[in-house]
């Protein structure tokens, strides 16, 4: 068993992913309420509600004792399930944050029966799905302060929100929306053919990628699959005019201040990759950090290993320089 990971925390796990919920129209907002004994804090199984009705899964983490220091959402990867940052988010928890985790419409616990039947995107998740969890927490926030911590695609939604101006700050990790051409040069042609040809084709033929079955992340909606895969340059590519401008608008509203952090050995989010997609927060204060495995302790790290709990000690302890203060705990590490 790992560091970090107590007996609890595996049960939970294997519940997180084994018991669908069956959620109904009349279901009440709380479902579920766990306790985490000995843990400081409490887990609530919740439903979000978007603005296009669909129904999302979510978890919503709380501080037993004392007052809470800002509140927090979780935005995952793409393909990655919420109950991998739930060891963050009990972090956390402990650590006096309201946390929200939730999985997008199509992932997870918020998959419906059939993926043929639906094509979500990339810009639903950070419209309708994103701005359902951030109406959440902002609904019910008493500290002045709602954060977001963005995993990959999950650092780059929050400009989609029409609530986006309303987030207090956001620490982006690994953040990017999957541009072949920013992938660090070494790997770029074989990621090319796995992710922009043999996922786009595989897509095609079956009506929804099959990532779990092929061992590539989560199975995928058709609409984010082949938006992946045939992203170029710009985020905006396949909007109308009056969309594009939409879009802009929003992501400029955003006014708070970002740390975008990257690793010297993740393929995806290069520091090229980072700078494209956080030049769309044009209103933003943005502090851009790139460690090495080394900095950190380790020998690698990758794309996926920092909500790790092996990285209690290290990352997760760091970042709380800046979610509590707003101070960079690397500012050796910052380029332009």
């Amino acid at each position: 068993m790992e560091a970090g990971h107590t007996a609890r925390d595996i049960l939970i796990g294997i519940d997180d992913g084994c018991t669908p919920l069956n959620f109904t129209r009349g279901s009440a907002a709380v479902i579920m309420r766990r306790i985490s004994t000995g843990r400081q804090m409490q887990e609530n199984r919740i439903e979000l509600l978007c603005a296009d009705g669909v129904r999302l899964a979510g978890d919503w983490w709380l501080p037993l004792a004392g007052a809470s220091v800002a509140t927090v959402v979780i935005n995952p990867a793409t393909g990655v399930l919420a109950r991998y940052y739930h060891y963050y988010a009990r972090f956390l928890a402990r650590q006096g944050f309201n946390v929200l985790t939730y999985d997008y419409r199509g992932i997870g616990q918020s998959r419906p029966a059939d993926l043929r039947r639906v094509s979500y995107t990339w810009r639903q998740w950070g419209q309708q799905d994103f701005d359902a969890a951030l109406r959440h927490v902002l609904d019910r926030d008493e500290t002045g302060r709602v954060l977001v911590i963005g995993h990959s695609i999950g650092g780059f939604l929050p400009g989609y929100a029409s609530m986006a101006h309303r987030i207090s700050g956001l620490l982006s990790v690994g953040g990017q929306f999957g541009y072949w051409g920013d992938y660090r040069l070494s790997k770029r042609l074989p990621m090319a053919i796995k992710w922009h040809m043999a996922m786009p084709a595989i897509t095609a033929a079956m009506g929804y990628f099959p990532g779990k079955r092929l061992g590539w992340l989560e199975d995928l909606p058709k609409g984010v699959a082949l938006g992946w895969g045939l992203q170029q340059h710009r985020a905006e590519q396949g909007l109308t005019p009056a969309e594009t401008t939409e879009m802009r608008t929003r992501f400029a509203a955003f006014k708070g201040p970002v740390l975008a952090v990257s690793m010297s050995d993740d393929p995806i989010a290069t520091p090229k990759a980072v700078n494209r997609a956080m030049a769309y927060y044009s209103g933003a204060s943005i502090a851009k950090v790139h460690l090495s495995p080394e900095d950190l302790g380790f020998d690698t790290v990758g794309h996926f290993d920092l909500f790790h709990a092996r990285h209690e000690q290290g990352f997760w302890r760091s970042s709380l320089d800046w979610l509590r203060e707003g101070r960079n705990p690397w500012p050796s590490r910052v380029y332009l």
